[in-house]
């Protein structure tokens, strides 16, 4: 416990102080966490910690950072992207890998071992590259999309890379190292299945645990959710999400496999069902946290001893690894017609080694592929590549200052993997909104806490996702600060201004659609921030009266024209009225708010009575217009009449 306590002060003191320091200075947070690793790595030498602790720390951000990666990759928007993956990516990944090669080759090392370090190398860092384009708000742009193209296509090569590096071990015995632990009496309790199996086994048995997780994703934790979620416990929900990652990652460890990957292929399997975006919001929490614990452990992992013996051979081969990469990167931003200050942020930006390198560094060392004294220079090369990337960024907003051109558009072949448009409910209300937007042409994204809802969905044809939308991560895990509208149609007025309220601080530019219980609440959306506001039952309640007008005589079409005009007046006296609104001042005794809404109940009277009886055309008079209070009071619906304060 005490170590425990110990590790977590260390590592949190030294982020809390370097991250806002590196923010302040202009260098982004991911370079604050790689400096508050530097400095934990020199501690933890004080202080008697050893690297066997701090690997574990390391490990557990990238198998957790990894799941999340993989529940963002919805086999759809794969196959939407596969010209710019194939094509843009597949190139980067396969010249790069080609000439890292010939680098190694011409340094006197093996060809198998070149190959290993060139496709380690060849990768990038998804986490570090994404987390920094967020920060910049460079990830909707053509030179933030091509590189998410990229990542995408490295994360994906991953696979093939794994199953080939056994392949590439020196002899047929080259098997993974015994993954054996013993507890505190001694007892072994774990052994690598692969130790002593030949070459060609162990691809086989990665192979076979590939399938079983693929297998176990569609077949098992879909139905386990779908139980689990009929408890409506959300703390269930999020043990279940940890207990998937932490099983996946127990079954790769146990076959040799890292179990980074292991959680990345659990995350692509689940990317398609309609929990995936309850598991991301599940893991939220935990994301942000092991992302900068994953950096800080990056730094804290150089040993300076190692580097300072071997400072020239290190730095030399860092920045070949960098030129190599970014030349390639531009000639490849050349061909794919990348302009601008764009094609610099592509070239710069992808430059360095990545967290996937570590992971294939590792495994090669267990296979055999690749020797200690060539994974300790390789861990360090991928590290300083990482520490130099913010630097790289840096240089790049320089350019991109100097060159002063405006981004190219968007090219049509998105890259986002979020909806553009996002419906919080799917009861009655969003039924109906959902069914004409979609009959439109339109896909949305779809929240509901309700499995039953989901299923009926499901059986429809439309795709839903489960989850209480009311909740901040389930917002962000549904692309709410990408989207371009956001209807918010759940049942419990709470939900519905705490869901305004988030979207609104998430997306400043979001277009949010609400729907509201009362006249009151109409009024305090406003206040949260809602663009337009739909009240219950208006719609409806205006029909009925037109039908009233019908059965007491008055012909159809004037009938209708009554209920449209009082539509419009109700529309602009609101405007008005929610100026006098005032939260803390129950309506019944906001004398102001009384008196002005007496006025407009006579002024209405009066112009649909007299006017529509002398035959004259009802216009509007409205010598106050509030023109800037976008309420949008034409719903299906509002049960009180007009007369009542709190209708």
């Amino acid at each position: 416990m005490l170590e425990f306590l110990l590790n977590s002060t260390i590592f949190l003191s030294a982020a809390v102080v370097a991250v806002p320091l590196a923010k302040r200075l202009g260098l982004g947070s991911v370079l604050g966490y790689l400096l508050a690793g530097l400095v934990i790595g020199q501690v933890i030498r004080v202080v008697g910690i050893g690297a066997p602790d701090l690997q574990h720390f390391a490990e557990t951000g990238i198998v957790m950072l990894l799941f999340v990666i993989g529940l963002e990759l919805e086999p759809k928007t794969l196959w939407d992207m596969r010209h710019k993956l194939l094509g843009l990516g597949g190139l980067q990944i396969g010249l790069t890998t080609a000439a890292l090669t010939m680098v190694g080759v011409m340094l006197g090392l093996t060809w198998g071992v070149s190959l290993a370090i060139g496709m380690a190398l060849a990768l990038s860092s998804t986490a570090m590259v994404l987390q920094t384009l967020s920060e910049k708000g460079l990830t909707q742009t053509s030179g933030g999309r091509s590189s998410l193209s990229v990542l995408l296509t490295q994360d994906v090569a991953v696979i093939p890379m794994l199953v080939l590096i056994p392949l590439l071990a020196a002899g047929d015995g080259a098997g993974g190292e015994a993954m054996i632990h013993h507890g505190e009496d001694g007892v072994e309790i774990g052994q690598s299945l692969v130790a002593q199996l030949p070459a060609y086994g162990v691809a086989l048995v990665m192979l076979a645990a590939i399938a079983a997780v693929f297998l176990s994703g569609q077949y098992l934790v879909k139905p386990g959710f779908r139980y689990i979620a009929a408890t409506g416990l959300m703390e269930i929900s999020t043990a279940a999400t940890l207990f998937i990652v932490a099983a996946t990652a127990l079954l790769m460890t146990f076959v040799g496999l890292s179990p980074a990957l292991g959680t990345f292929l659990a995350g692509v399997t689940l990317a398609n069902s309609e929990f995936r975006h309850e598991m991301e919001s599940n893991i939220a929490p935990f994301k942000g946290l092991f992302l900068g614990l994953f950096f800080v452990t990056v730094g804290a992992g150089i040993n300076f001893t190692i580097l300072f013996s071997n400072i020239i051979l290190i730095l030399g081969v860092t920045l070949i690894v960098i030129i190599v990469k970014a030349s390639i990167l531009l000639v490849l931003a050349v061909v794919f017609r990348i302009r601008g200050r764009d094609r610099w942020l592509f070239t710069l930006g992808l430059a360095q080694a990545g967290e996937f390198g570590f992971v294939l560094i590792d495994f090669m060392r267990q296979t055999g592929a690749l020797s200690g004294n060539h994974s300790d220079v390789l861990i360090l090369v991928a590290a300083m590549s990482m520490m130099l990337t913010p630097l790289l960024f840096i240089a790049y907003d320089r350019l991109a200052r100097r060159m002063g051109d405006a981004a190219p558009p968007i090219d049509g072949d998105s890259v986002a993997t979020q909806r553009k448009i996002i419906i919080a409910g799917i009861g009655r209300f969003g039924q109906i909104v959902n069914q004409l937007v979609t009959a439109s042409g339109y896909s949305t994204t779809v929240l509901d806490s309700d499995m039953e809802a989901i299923d009926m969905l499901k059986k429809l044809g439309i795709k839903a996702f489960l989850g209480d939308p009311s909740r901040e991560q389930m917002l962000d895990a549904a692309g709410v600060s990408q989207a371009s509208v956001l209807v918010v149609a759940v049942d419990e007025q709470t939900k519905i201004d705490l869901i305004v309220k988030i979207a609104r601080r998430k997306n400043p530019g979001l277009c949010i659609i609400a729907r509201a219980k009362s006249r009151a609440h109409m009024f305090a959306l406003y206040k949260h921030g809602a663009t337009q506001i739909v009240r219950e039952t208006f719609d409806s309640s205006i029909r009925a009266g037109r039908y009233v007008l019908q059965e007491m005589g008055i012909n159809e079409e004037d009938a209708h024209r009554r209920s449209r005009a009082f539509y419009r007046f109700d529309r602009h006296s609101n405007r008005e009225l929610a100026t006098l609104w005032d939260p803390d001042i129950p309506m019944q005794q906001n004398e102001p708010y009384i008196r002005r809404l007496r006025e407009l109940n006579r002024e209405i009277e009066s112009n649909l009575g007299a006017r529509f009886e002398s035959g004259d055309t009802f216009l509007l008079s409205d010598p106050k217009p509030i023109t800037d209070l976008p309420i949008e009071t034409a719903s299906d619906e509002d049960s009180s009449p007009p007369t009542d304060p709190q209708a």
